[in-house]
């Protein structure tokens, strides 16, 4: 059986990355009742309302996750509370897992932890990880300075280790689910493509901005510095690329990006992805879209495999 299907007990092997803010119970029900794995966020330290997110999820009575930034957690209140809230699964990232594997698994929760490089990935297998979250350069929001793709990081990483892997960035359809497979992934995670779903909470004008956005609408910006981010460019991101740094209140005003939105208030995290997104669509179609795209490809490729020629 699927490693994550099993872990995560989601109808599909699709899961809705855990972007602050935004990834709340409006998003991740719908993620959830479409058959893939909502995840609520906590990275927006806003606490007691994540904590009220959470058990709504619970009540629905659907698999999901919960992400625990590791760097963004003021304290171990979010920790704790998971541990004894009846979550089942948790992804973890921005930060080492060790001191956070032994408390969430004696508490019965399966633990993936996101990860940009091949050594992050073996320490967190020699840490009891559960399955890894491996997130490539395409991706958007934080990212590891040193860009390494998917494709590549997929491949490197599974030759090195054998648990459960969710890929991560540069996936928005059924192709790039099919080639994530092929690597040796048994998931996907998107952020971008459900951040332009109907049902999720931001702005039409950041929903816009991705569905008009080319493969080249993307900076990498501050890869000099912490933190090193993919967003949307933008007039005020022009400015940060040429400077090569970000000043420190750039995430001052990012609610007004996302719920406002005002495009220029500060930098709208998206991934390549950006430019294969072509119209707003319900969670319901983009996953039921993504998997009878991913069968056809497979099948086609079986009956390339069981022919034993290229056609």
């Amino acid at each position: 059986m699927n490693r994550v299907l099993a872990h995560t007990g989601a109808k599909y092997p699709i899961v809705q990355a855990p972007m602050g803010w935004i990834a709340r119970f409006e998003l991740a029900s719908a993620v959830s009742k479409a058959g893939g794995l909502g995840i609520i966020e906590t990275s927006s330290g806003e606490t007691e309302a994540c904590k009220a997110e959470i058990m709504k999820m619970i009540e629905l009575g659907l698999p999901f996750g919960v992400n625990l930034p590791i760097m963004f957690l003021r304290d171990d209140a979010m920790l704790k509370f998971v541990c004894t809230s009846g979550v089942k699964f948790v992804t973890t990232s921005a930060g080492s897992p060790a001191k956070f594997v032994a408390p969430l698994k004696d508490a019965g929760i399966t633990v993936y932890h996101a990860v940009p490089t091949v050594d992050a990935a073996v320490k967190c297998a020699e840490a009891g990880i559960d399955g890894l979250v491996v997130e490539g350069a395409e991706g958007g929001g934080f990212k590891n300075p040193e860009e390494v793709s998917t494709l590549v990081l997929l491949q490197a990483i599974r030759s090195r280790v054998d648990v459960p892997i969710i890929a991560a960035g540069g996936i928005c359809d059924g192709k790039g689910m099919a080639a994530a497979f092929a690597l040796g992934a048994e998931a996907v995670q998107m952020g971008t493509r459900f951040v332009s779903a109907a049902e999720s909470p931001v702005h039409r004008n950041y929903k816009q901005k991705i569905v008009d956005a080319k493969e080249t609408g993307t900076y990498v910006l501050n890869k000099k510095a912490t933190p090193c981010i993919r967003a949307l460019k933008s007039e005020k991101m022009d400015a940060i690329y040429e400077e090569g740094r970000m000043p420190a209140d750039v995430f001052a005003h990012i609610r007004d990006v996302y719920f406002g939105g005002d495009m220029e208030a500060a930098p709208a995290l998206a991934g390549q992805t950006s430019g294969l997104i072509h119209e707003v669509k319900a969670a319901k179609e983009i996953i039921d879209g993504m998997v009878s795209e991913f069968f056809s490809i497979a099948s086609r490729m079986g009956g390339l495999g069981a022919a034993h020629n290229f056609g």
